[in-house]
């Protein structure tokens, strides 16, 4: 199982991004769920269409309502989670959705996280583990 961020669900979709090949490869190679908190699904969702179109963003959401991928729905615990890491790594700034990658991936106890943004993540310490493993 490997949390999701949003760079890594717009590459895969996007064929003319730099990490395309990267990213749909792990997407489409990984033997685990591929979790996708609920924010990211909403940012993810907005870039795609905003930048490749409707059609793109109704390729996206159906695949993860096919479950092609497992949104998360974040509980009372991620939300407080997320306020605190907003808080610990203001000066980042973390922001809500990959707060929200990091408390899904605390309470699920994962240490895999899919993402392109490797300067926030590896700042990040969770508090499950000493880091995170970023991939691809």
């Amino acid at each position: 199982m490997i949390v999701v961020d949003t760079g890594v669900l717009y590459a895969a979709a996007d064929v003319d991004d730099n990490d395309h090949a990267a990213c749909r490869d792990l997407m489409n190679g990984h033997s685990g769920p591929l979790v996708v908190p609920l924010p990211v699904l909403s940012e993810t969702s907005y870039m795609i269409g905003h930048r490749l179109g409707p059609a793109a963003e109704a390729r996206f959401v159906g695949a993860c309502g096919r479950g092609e991928v497992t949104v998360d729905h974040l509980v009372t615990a991620d939300l407080l989670r997320v306020a605190e890491l907003v808080e610990t790594y203001a000066d980042l700034p973390l922001g809500t959705v990959d707060a929200s990658v990091v408390a899904v991936a605390e309470r699920l106890n994962v240490t895999e996280i899919a993402t392109l943004d490797r300067r926030d993540f590896a700042v990040v310490r969770p508090a499950h583990t000493h880091a995170f493993t970023l991939l691809p």
